[in-house]
């Protein structure tokens, strides 16, 4: 399967593109996980949206923020893959094109993510290291991992 990458800041997202984060991001945190939070946390502004398309369908997403908004470190976050792509490799590309490009937007040498317990042995197999004690973020449990490059 081959899909269409984009990478761009807020003002460049379309308004279509932007109904589509929105909708997949309510889709896979809101229903899917039944957490109730406020997904509109002004960290979209100054993040930069990676998202992956088959078409017009959005099949992967996350958004890559600036040191100091969420962390003291460039992160990346909001990261999800739609269900019925989930199991094709389209979350582990994801991440991968996350990583290169936090490294190069931010000329950084850290990454720190608030990872979903669950998802750690996903997350270790890129080279993140837990850096937390477990936590409860919005009824899920989930530790702080860093990868150093």
């Amino acid at each position: 399967m081959q899909l269409t990458w984009k990478y761009h800041s807020f003002n460049e997202i379309t308004t279509s593109e932007l109904y589509a984060i929105i909708r997949l991001r309510n889709e896979v945190f809101v229903v899917e996980q039944n957490a109730v939070y406020q997904d509109a946390d002004n960290k979209d502004l100054p993040a930069y949206h990676l998202s992956g398309w088959d078409d017009n369908y959005l099949v992967a997403y996350c958004r890559i923020l600036p040191p100091g908004l969420s962390f003291e470190e460039a992160s990346i976050g909001r990261v999800l893959t739609a269900s019925k792509y989930r199991g094709t490799g389209m979350g582990r590309h994801l991440v991968q094109l996350a990583i290169a490009h936090t490294l190069d937007q931010y000329q950084c040498k850290n990454i720190t993510i608030g990872a979903q317990v669950y998802l750690e042995n996903f997350y270790r197999s890129f080279g993140f290291l837990q850096i937390s004690e477990p936590y409860m973020e919005d009824g899920i449990l989930h530790i702080e991992m860093q990868l150093n490059t």
